[in-house]
């Protein structure tokens, strides 16, 4: 595993809100990516009051290759029915006003777990109101579109589906996955719900050149894609896939501007970015549901 350059280091917070939010997660037995994949952004992230819920357990069935998630498929967990509740009292309490909730992959449910999502949504709505945004960043359900529709019809702020990397690098990185589901996926969000504001985000640093990066993000685009997210993928161990190359902050820097030329509404693009960093700036885009 290489050194990490200097713009690497990510700050490491132990505020008092940091910590409450902590205890909540704790006292409520709830998931999140934050610790499950090795955010580097946690510390920052709880200290702002905000936190990325991963439902339906914390294994995962799929194979990819970059993730530090489990995937110990001994370890899956049947759909806890009190996660929803869990979730929306914890936003009340903590009086948050945009929450993204995740999931790890799980081929082995009929739906993939879309009406954990839909219940989830529904639950924060009945509690929290219409005042709190939810963000939903989704599996791809195994391909079953109607499971996107029905996620959609549930009335979630943003869509958020990410296709991780260039699409050569599938077969070496998410061997379980496929490109152009994915892009399916982002098109049905569209189809289903005009309104909806659309997310979609990769890695970068793990061999892909410039010019694969433009085009993928040319593609992103042409799906109607509203928010692009783009970070340095970061090795959890010495198992998982290498990292190829620690791009610099210039770059980066690039293709945030090339992807505001090309008409994304909003582009994070810096090392340490995230698919949840930031994610509350979508406010100015959102169209309030219910």
């Amino acid at each position: 595993m290489q050194r990490k350059p200097k713009w690497l280091i990510s700050q490491k917070l132990g505020s008092a809100k940091a910590r409450e939010v902590a205890k909540y997660l704790r006292d409520y037995n709830l998931n999140t990516v934050c610790d499950g994949a090795k955010c580097p952004n946690k510390g920052e992230c709880y200290d702002r009051g905000t936190a990325t819920f991963m439902i339906l357990g914390n294994s995962c069935t799929r194979n990819c290759t970059f993730c530090a998630v489990d995937k110990n498929l001994k370890n899956l967990e049947i759909p806890n029915v009190d996660e929803p509740t869990a979730i929306a009292e914890i936003c009340k309490i903590l009086k948050l006003k945009y929450i993204v909730v995740t999931t790890v992959t799980r081929d082995d449910l009929n739906d993939g777990g879309a009406s954990q999502f839909i219940s989830v949504i529904d639950k924060v709505r009945e509690i929290c109101g219409k005042e709190v945004s939810v963000e939903v960043l989704i599996s791809d359900f195994n391909g079953d579109l109607r499971q996107v529709e029905k996620v959609v019809k549930a009335a979630p702020n943003v869509l958020n589906h990410n296709v991780e990397t260039i699409p050569n690098l599938y077969a070496e990185v998410r061997p379980m996955a496929d490109f152009e589901q994915s892009i399916r996926i982002l098109k049905k969000a569209r189809e289903t719900d005009s309104n909806i504001v659309t997310k979609s985000g990769f890695m970068v640093g793990l061999g892909e050149t410039k010019t694969e990066v433009l085009s993928l993000m040319q593609r992103l685009r042409e799906t109607d894609v509203d928010i692009l997210t783009i970070g340095q993928y970061l090795q959890p161990s010495q198992k998982h896939y290498p990292v190829r190359e620690y791009v610099h902050p210039n770059l980066f820097a690039f293709y945030k501007t090339e992807g505001e030329k090309m008409g994304f509404k909003i582009v994070e693009s810096a090392p340490l970015v995230r698919s949840s960093y930031h994610a509350e700036r979508a406010e100015k885009l959102i169209v309030k549901r219910r």
